[in-house]
């Protein structure tokens, strides 16, 4: 948890992988290729729910799979593979200021946006708007359990953006006032359905509830390929102690703890996706993902199905 944002575990997964590469003694292709793969395995146990961090393992990976047909050494393979981590992590970086840049023109002067957890894309919306000279103000959830939502109000008053921060609780009742959600996201399927923090679907059920739009901020690599053919993001669950102490449940007696990090948005309760390639509708999420990978044939669907977390 030391690194947070589904972006940045992406690029720090690529990194670790790198570093893999870099640091390797291999002598052969083959062997080369091994000890990767045995890193990209390892690397993928770490965050199920993140689908930026497969996606940026699979970028590597396939590049490096290429270069093993023609490469004669294991060195040409290795500057394959560090090229494409450099080039990942640049793609991360860049895509947020697209989306800045895209999305600012959906914040108007006088709105008032609310927004939930700690997203930079989310954030890059918002920052960037206020440079171009748009007067708005911010509600920022708390984001509990591990309030994600300070470091969100930290950077947006850093800024310069008046912001408030509220309890996850009160989302409800500061709706009313609210013109724009703004959220950014862990994974999105190919229906359009947003994984997020927990507690991102009950602000978009307030919101709709209201008739306040909701806007995803998303880069494309955080669509999910698998679920093309029915696959489903798995929703990570995290220890009860970041909830309540080991102390304090024991004095509860059988009492059961259940700590889900995020949950499922369905799309009828979002208005926009916005990405670095442009704004879609959620039902057009399909299409970002056959322009990022393609219509998968057998092949390359048992290429994408190489690198997954229930096969270790």
């Amino acid at each position: 948890m030391r690194v947070r944002g589904a972006g940045s575990i992406a690029s720090s997964a690529v990194k670790a992988l790198q570093i893999v590469a870099r640091d390797s003694a291999a002598q052969d292709t083959e062997e080369f290729v091994t000890q990767l793969s045995d890193a990209a395995r390892i690397l993928l146990r770490t965050r199920p729910t993140a689908v930026s961090l497969p996606n940026g393992i699979r970028y590597v990976m396939h590049r490096v799979n290429q270069a093993r047909v023609k490469a004669t050494s294991a060195a040409e393979i290795k500057l394959v593979a560090i090229k494409a981590a450099d080039d990942f992590v640049e793609l991360t970086r860049t895509a947020v200021e697209h989306i800045g840049k895209i999305g600012a023109r959906r914040i108007r002067d006088g709105d008032v946006v609310l927004t939930h957890c700690n997203s930079k894309a989310a954030l890059s919306v918002m920052t960037t708007a206020w440079k171009e000279g748009k007067k708005f103000e911010v509600y920022a959830t708390e984001t509990r359990p591990r309030f994600q939502g300070r470091l969100t109000a930290h950077a947006l008053a850093r800024a310069g953006i008046p912001v408030t921060l509220i309890l996850d609780d009160a989302v409800r009742y500061f709706m009313q006032d609210v013109d724009t959600v703004l959220i950014g996201a862990d994974a999105i399927t190919a229906n359009g359905a947003l994984v997020n923090k927990v507690g991102t679907s009950m602000v978009a059920l307030a919101a709709h509830e209201v008739h306040v739009k909701v806007f995803v901020a998303a880069e494309s690599y955080k669509f999910s390929p698998e679920t093309m053919i029915g696959e489903l993001v798995e929703i990570e669950e995290r220890d009860p102690s970041e909830i309540i102490s080991g102390k304090e449940l024991g004095q509860l007696g059988r009492v059961h703890v259940r700590n889900p990090s995020f949950d499922l948005t369905p799309p009828e309760f979002i208005d926009l996706i916005i990405t670095e390639r442009g704004i879609i509708p959620p039902l057009g999420a399909m299409l970002i993902l056959q322009e990022v990978f393609g219509i998968l044939t057998p092949e390359e669907l048992r290429e994408y199905q190489t690198y997954r977390i229930d096969e270790i």
